[in-house]
């Protein structure tokens, strides 16, 4: 099967933008929040809303890396921030793809284990079929894809596609 592209350059960066905005309204009130991205490709996609973020809002934004083994997603979860840092603060779980749900349920699993004020998800495309009953507050695109079917994102400067294929 050929690739297709979903996504291009521009449109990424205007779903980037977006869900900046959308987080900005929903953590308007806070002093400072946390984008937490999940290895790898959340995480670049994390430090791409914290750049939007900082020049369209007043938050600081602390960002964290959050490493889980997408093979076995129950196994152990480390960040690359200890957990007084985000306790009693606002979190964003970002990934890039949401496939079958389990790598963005045991990550909000491990946030659970502190005390939060508020915890929202993001991702960039959400592939409409799960296995667990995760929901996605931030969103840049929502596709119906089969099973057989393979999203990825590949984020390179200037040159940022997501492909169906």
């Amino acid at each position: 099967m050929n690739p297709n592209i979903i996504l291009n350059n521009q449109e990424i960066d205007h779903k980037i933008k977006r869900i900046a905005y959308q987080i900005y309204e929903t953590f308007v009130d806070e002093q400072s929040i946390v984008i937490a991205g999940i290895a790898s490709n959340g995480y670049v996609f994390a430090k791409k809303i914290e750049a939007v973020l900082k020049t369209i809002s007043p938050l600081e934004v602390i960002l964290c890396e959050v490493i889980v083994n997408k093979q076995i997603p129950n196994s152990e979860i480390k960040t690359s921030i200890p957990k007084e840092i985000y306790q009693n603060k606002g979190i964003i779980l970002v990934d890039d793809v949401l496939n079958s749900g389990s790598t963005l349920m045991y990550g909000v699993k491990h946030f659970l284990d502190v005390p939060l004020k508020k915890f929202k998800t993001a991702v960039l495309v959400d592939r409409n079929h799960k296995k667990y009953p995760i929901k996605v507050d931030f969103k840049g695109i929502s596709l119906s894809t089969s099973s057989h079917e393979h999203v990825a994102v590949v984020f390179q400067e200037n040159n940022n596609y997501a492909l169906l294929s």
